[in-house]
């Protein structure tokens, strides 16, 4: 029998678990949208008790968590069709798996998060040639230096930058322009009302505090233009279009009026 991994679960790691919990109900399904072995394998390794929170997460966040991860998917294996040794940077990594999903043999990839996070990473994920962690805060740029491109790079960021502040977040994406010309960027983000609504209904039921609540908000990707940073082209779209058939009636009701207000939805973008 294999002994169970026992972790302190602060605000932050809670929040780090609970998409790769979701991720791992998902691939567990008869007939799954996203198979992810490996959130399954991590999850049967933690000594942590699920369905303590379960009962608090609605349906259509964990939905949610489902369809961003399509969505990145989706753009990195687009990007690996054209560049098939492309650089991805997984920004605020946490204990995501979309390198087990996506990898061709062929790519680079970098994890990148806080000292402690990937301390916690290193316990059940490991580096090898082509994957490796770097532990570095996002808004720290003297982890760029670390990156290796040989063909092309996309940034990717689930479920992390609504946690910073706007001015932060300006100051990096303009240095980011700056040392990666033509990289592109795929990151989800929220309206006001999606932000105000993710406090209130997930991280307040779940039991994290303040300091794990969302803080920037953004009603288009048009704002993006405000930054003074040059763009090649902007994409958003919504999180739940052409994905609501395996929902329930009233749970594809909760995904429109989402889709609708833009609580959460996905920005693809390219540097100039």
């Amino acid at each position: 029998m294999t002994s169970k991994t026992s972790i302190e679960l602060g605000s932050v790691q809670s929040t780090l678990l609970l998409p790769l919990w979701g991720r791992a109900i998902e691939t567990k399904k008869r007939n799954p949208l996203l198979k992810d072995e490996t959130a399954v394998r991590i999850i049967e390794q933690v000594d942590y008790d699920f369905a303590k929170v379960a009962p608090n997460i609605h349906d259509i966040t964990q939905f949610e968590w489902i369809c961003r991860s399509i969505h990145i998917d989706k753009a990195i294996r687009e990007l690996l069709q054209r560049h098939p040794k492309a650089t991805i940077v997984n920004i605020g990594c946490g204990l995501d798996t979309s390198f087990d999903r996506v990898d061709n043999g062929k790519l680079y990839w970098y994890d990148l998060d806080l000292p402690d996070v990937i301390e916690l990473r290193r316990k059940f994920i490991l580096e090898n040639e082509r994957r490796k962690f770097i532990a570095c805060s996002f808004l720290d740029d003297s982890w760029f230096k670390q990156i290796h491109v040989e063909d092309s790079i996309l940034f990717m960021a689930a479920g992390v930058l609504y946690y910073l502040e706007e001015t932060k977040l300006k100051d990096i994406f303009k240095k980011l322009s700056c040392a990666f010309p033509s990289a592109e960027f795929i990151f989800d983000a929220a309206s006001a009302i999606g932000v105000k609504t993710a406090n209130q209904k997930l991280l307040g039921k779940v039991g994290l505090d303040e300091r794990s609540f969302m803080k920037w908000s953004i009603e288009s990707s048009e704002e993006l233009k405000n930054w003074d940073i040059k763009f090649d082209f902007i994409k958003e779209f919504l999180m739940f279009k052409n994905m609501k058939k395996s929902l329930s009636l009233r749970n594809k009701f909760v995904a429109y009026l989402s889709d609708h207000y833009k609580m959460m939805y996905m920005i693809h973008l390219r540097f100039k």
